[in-house]
């Protein structure tokens, strides 16, 4: 293989990579902006597309992301490639103001604002897990969905602009050299 490391990373390396990118947390987010102003499609749908990922990662349903992203972006008619790198708003960074966010929120929402519900994490926790997750995904899930639509409007909105930008001096681009003019910076 051409571009293939000499020695593939150990757990550690993968788990720490995971957690914390190889360059910086400001060159992955440009990367992930620049790969979805480059989607083919229209500004909206694209925009719309990973507002719907965005919104997905708000709630509870660790694992589900990706498909209920996916989900929404079919059904509003979005891109669906959009909506999957949408769903890294999410992640092990992010999770936790979500989480507390989300659940905090519900509580409010749901009139239990005093209300913590402390989590056993002994092994007794995987024979009753839904009688433990239950009263914890209520909630989260209530208050992840103002947040999610909050969050996905904003995000709606600078991808948006973003894409309509980039779409423009790309045009633009072309256009000037296929009259053979140079193109500006």
């Amino acid at each position: 293989m051409l571009f293939r490391r000499r020695s593939e990373p150990g757990i550690g390396e993968r788990i720490k990579v995971y957690f914390w990118p190889r360059r910086s947390w400001t060159r992955s987010t440009r990367y992930v902006l620049c790969r979805v102003s480059r989607l083919r499609a229209t500004p909206h749908a694209i925009a719309l597309g990973f507002a719907a990922g965005v919104f997905a990662s708000f709630t509870p349903f660790m694992g589900c992301h990706f498909l209920i992203g996916g989900v929404l972006a079919w059904v509003t008619r979005a891109s669906i490639l959009a909506s999957a790198l949408g769903t890294f708003v999410g992640n092990p960074v992010t999770f936790p103001f979500i989480w507390i966010g989300a659940y905090k929120l519900g509580n409010l929402v749901l009139g239990q604002a005093n209300r913590f519900t402390e989590i056993d994490l002994s092994l007794s926790i995987f024979r009753d897990t839904l009688d433990h997750l239950l009263p914890l995904i209520k909630p989260m899930t209530v208050g992840g969905v103002p947040l999610g639509l909050f969050a996905g409007g904003v995000s709606y909105y600078v991808i948006k602009r973003a894409v309509d930008a980039y779409q423009m001096k790309r045009q633009r681009k072309k256009r000037l050299n296929a009259r053979g003019e140079p193109a500006q910076a």
